[in-house]
């Protein structure tokens, strides 16, 4: 927890931004990711290590379990209460005017994202909203490239909910392979070098993650 409490002042700094003014330049967008994406993601494995010792606790240890539950609940409390924070904030950007192309498919990637972690945490629509939100930002990408990084994270993050929230290995599989295939062919036309390597990088994500998820299926 000590790591999510370095981020926790990142994460005010950047909410007065956005409720100061709900327009941001490339900068104070990754600002906003990192800043949230530590708080919320740090909170997040200690939530998967805390509910994996509940679940194993032994019998007769209620000492163990009732300690382990109640800091479950404890994180379960601050990432929700952050996450929420963050779904608010993009709302509002999205509302903003003359919002380009890529700033819409960063926000609508991040709402697919926060979605997503709650609906690891928790029962109810999240996961619905997850896919609604990747969905939205799947068509506001369609002007990008094949090989915009952009893309292509939110092609990976989406082929992450269907196989681990929805549990469609298929539909995975399907994003995953079509999101690489389409890049591939166009990856020696990416002039810049530093482009072109993180593009690369996230398609290596893309196939190894495909890779796994057919190896899965056929066990």
């Amino acid at each position: 927890m000590k790591e999510a409490g370095m981020y926790d002042d990142m994460v005010q700094c950047m909410k007065e931004r956005v409720q100061t003014t709900p327009v941001l330049s490339n900068e104070e967008r990754d600002l906003l990711s990192v800043a949230y994406g530590n708080a919320v993601g740090s909170r997040l494995s200690a939530w998967r290590t805390v509910s994996s010792a509940e679940q194993k606790a032994p019998d007769g240890s209620d000492d163990h379990q009732q300690a382990a539950t109640w800091l479950r609940e404890r994180v379960e409390t601050e990432m929700k209460g952050l996450c929420g924070d963050v779904l608010s904030l993009l709302d509002r950007l999205l509302e903003g005017d003359n919002i380009d192309d890529e700033a819409q498919v960063f926000y609508y990637k991040m709402k697919g994202d926060y979605y997503r972690y709650l609906a690891e945490i928790t029962e109810g629509e999240h996961k619905a909203m997850a896919k609604t939100s990747y969905e939205q930002g799947w068509v506001a990408a369609k002007p990008l490239k094949a090989t915009n990084p952009l893309k292509l994270k939110l092609a990976l993050n989406f082929s992450l909910l269907h196989y681990e929230i929805l549990k469609r290995t298929d539909s995975a599989c399907t994003l995953a392979r079509e999101a690489f295939d389409t890049a591939v062919t166009e990856l020696d036309g990416i002039p810049d070098p530093v482009e072109r390597k993180y593009s690369t990088d996230i398609m290596h994500q893309l196939r190894d993650n495909l890779t796994l998820w057919q190896i899965a299926k056929r066990k």
